[in-house]
């Protein structure tokens, strides 16, 4: 299979890819994305432990691992519109934290606005781009909010 783009080429900012480390203990360090996404104008609309699932189902041995699916609404509604529907198969916005070790904790998170242009679920045009740029700052605000455990 020939991939539409060349992943090697692609660096952090053309993914909107995100990445923080937390000294605090996992249920903290999700408490606290949640609070940061929030604050930033984000609703958590699903979130689980994808740990807890993988080691009960298939006894993977999982060290903590949680997902959280943040929207903005405003956004999402936007985003469907401007991409006939096909963003939604991406939805929503997931930020992972996982436990490197006890008391460390990484954070991380891709833009799945920026995903959708490369991937081309979105059009390259400048309605897009003013999706891409305020998701951008939102996620910067949370970002943003993180520093201040």
């Amino acid at each position: 299979m020939t991939l539409p783009i060349d992943p090697t080429a692609l660096d952090a900012g053309d993914i909107g890819e995100k990445e923080a480390t937390l000294e605090m203990d996992h249920e903290e360090a999700v408490e606290h994305v949640r609070e940061a996404f929030t604050d930033a104008g984000f609703g958590v609309a699903v979130e689980f432990s994808a740990s807890e699932m993988l080691n009960e189902k298939v006894d993977a041995g999982r060290d903590p691992y949680y997902v959280l699916g943040a929207c903005n609404p405003n956004m999402a509604d936007r985003a469907l519109d401007e991409s006939d529907n096909r963003i939604g198969a991406l939805f929503p916005c997931n930020v992972v934290v996982w436990q490197e070790e006890p008391g460390r904790q990484t954070v991380y998170h891709v833009s799945i606005m920026r995903a959708a242009r490369l991937l081309g679920m979105a059009p390259d045009d400048d309605e897009w781009a003013d999706i891409v740029s305020g998701t951008g700052e939102l996620v910067e605000e949370a970002w943003g909010n993180l520093d201040t455990a």
